[in-house]
């Protein structure tokens, strides 16, 4: 069994723990957490199991990577916090453990990531024996490895088309929907995450990844940027209201441009409420989706939509991120140290899980 400890216990750490317990190959050693008042609870109960796992939450980090754990879920949040969570990362491969992560955007393309990011990550592989693995949904396998299966399928392809269609009211991160995506700030706001050049930083990295699959030359990444604002005041169950004449929906493209022309596009379609840019495209059922589509012949469309925690669309999506990452571990640890990306770490099926229930 591969000791595993799961750092942080949010959105993506309630799945993490859950995930870690389903797998066969994986026991739960620790888990880590920041707010005192998760102090000492058992981690079956912070991951909403609904029965303990004999696992009490700890603060003391140095306590738990002096023990040794062969795998770390890093799900504390990168968003905000960047500097302070390559360090964490750091540390737990410093201690030799394989550590998976959808924190990082810069290292999702680990080839071309930023010298400031890369280098750090190099040197801890280098002195502690441990490795990295950076990804999500979108960033993610959403726009690597989903497409590029797909895209096989096509004799002819024209356009790879990678989509995130969701309603953000049913996300339970306030500060990033409000502050960094700009959902309910005035329309002359400038959210950190629509600002010019950030999109390619965050999702460039999967633009040329999937170039880097297919075998073709960029020429350059493009962006695109559309807002529109909110007819009426909405209410949500989780964020409260979102007045009328705020921003209440988004829509950019990241393109990569080869041979003059978009060929590989990341596009984003987000609103606070459904009834805001009603010609934009929509999900199938209103509420969130991850869609592919291939242009070429034949033209090929595939929609993926995921719920947990009670239907729902937010709490699926990182149900499945969590899936790439803890069920990459076991291949992870038999690959030896090493910074890998998504198209070196296969996807892998669910080996000794099916029909598995969680006790």
């Amino acid at each position: 069994m591969i000791s595993t400890v799961v750092w942080g216990t949010g959105n993506v750490g309630r799945a993490a723990i859950r995930a870690v317990d389903a797998h066969p190959a994986l026991s739960l050693a620790d888990v880590l957490v920041h707010d005192p008042g998760k102090t000492g609870r058992d981690a079956g109960a912070l991951a909403g199991l609904g029965r303990d796992l004999g696992v009490a939450a700890t603060d003391d980090i140095g306590a738990v990577l002096a023990a040794g754990p062969r795998a770390v879920v890093y799900a504390a949040s990168g968003d905000i916090r960047p500097d302070e969570a390559l360090a964490d990362i750091c540390r737990a491969i410093r201690a030799g453990a394989v550590v998976v992560t959808p924190a990082m955007y810069g290292l999702y393309d680990q080839l071309n990531a930023p010298p400031e990011l890369r280098e750090p990550v190099l040197d801890a592989i280098a002195d502690g024996g441990g490795s990295l693995f950076v990804s999500g949904v979108d960033p993610g396998w959403g726009n690597d490895v989903l497409p590029l299966l797909i895209s096989g399928l096509g004799s002819v392809v024209d356009v790879v088309r990678c989509q995130e269609i969701f309603d953000y009211s049913t996300y339970d991160q306030e500060e990033s929907v409000r502050d960094l995506i700009g959902m309910g700030r005035p329309m002359d706001y400038e959210p950190l995450m629509l600002a010019p050049s950030v999109p390619s930083m965050v999702w460039g990295g999967q633009i040329r990844l999937m170039a880097r699959a297919l075998g073709v030359e960029l020429d350059e990444i493009r962006e695109t940027m559309h807002r529109r604002p909110l007819d009426a005041t909405v209410s949500t169950r989780t964020m409260g209201d979102f007045e009328a004449g705020t921003q209440g929906a988004v829509r950019f493209e990241v393109q990569g441009i080869v041979g003059g022309e978009p060929r590989i596009v990341v596009e984003h379609i987000t609103r606070i409420h459904p009834s805001c840019a009603p010609d934009w495209p929509t999900p199938p059922d209103g509420a969130g989706a991850h869609r592919v589509i291939i242009e070429g012949r034949p033209r090929i469309e595939v929609t993926v939509a995921a719920d947990d925690e009670g239907e729902n669309r937010s709490a699926g999506g990182n149900a499945t991120a969590v899936g790439r990452l803890v069920g990459a571990i076991d291949w992870l640890v038999a690959a030896g140290p090493g910074l890998y990306d998504a198209l070196d770490v296969p996807l892998r099926p669910a080996v000794g899980r099916l029909g598995r229930r969680q006790r």
